[in-house]
């Protein structure tokens, strides 16, 4: 598939993350319609989560950066995505991550992409350091956050209700 876009593939041992493809709808709209998209603003009905699929994916082009969809280097499966999320309405670039099923949490698949997405930001698109908005009931984001070496920086109101900011240290670009 051509991408629109020339954004960069990044590669870890286990993981490759590339720009969105209209193939990859079909796993973020399941994603978004389960409990585990709550705290991030969800669920969404497929007309929803196309909405928040194709604004994520249009970053690219006006922003050129965004989210990297996760896949799995050795089945090709769409696993998540993790990136830099950065609407109108945000303040400043986040940097954020989501697993699509419970079948690939706890394997430290999301803290591999994350670090990966981290990294590929501040290389590729001058992001050096992002941070991270986390509902304060997130548990699992807030320790990834901590691992990574974010620390709390405050509390702010989003569209979406009150979220925790973490602020990533400086990755060099």
């Amino acid at each position: 598939m051509t991408a629109l876009t020339d954004a960069p593939i990044l590669k870890t041992d286990r993981l490759i993350l590339r720009p969105p493809h209209l193939s990859d709808f079909d796993a973020f709209a399941a994603f978004y319609a389960s409990p585990r998209a709550e705290t991030l603003g969800g669920p969404f009905d497929r007309k929803e989560a196309w909405t928040e699929f194709a604004a994520a994916a249009g970053q690219w082009l006006l922003r050129g950066y965004g989210f990297w969809e996760i896949t799995d280097r050795n089945s090709g499966a769409n696993i998540g995505r993790a990136g830099i999320y950065h609407p109108d309405f945000w303040p400043e670039p986040e940097l954020g991550w989501m697993i699509y099923g419970n079948s690939h949490e706890g394997r430290g698949i999301a803290q591999e992409a994350a670090i990966a997405a981290r990294d590929g930001a501040a290389r590729h698109c001058g992001i050096t350091a992002p941070m991270s908005s986390i509902e304060a009931g997130n548990a699992r984001s807030i320790a990834l956050a901590e691992r990574m070496g974010a620390h709390p920086d405050g509390e702010w109101e989003t569209p979406y209700g009150p979220m925790l900011r973490f602020r990533h240290a400086k990755v060099a670009a």
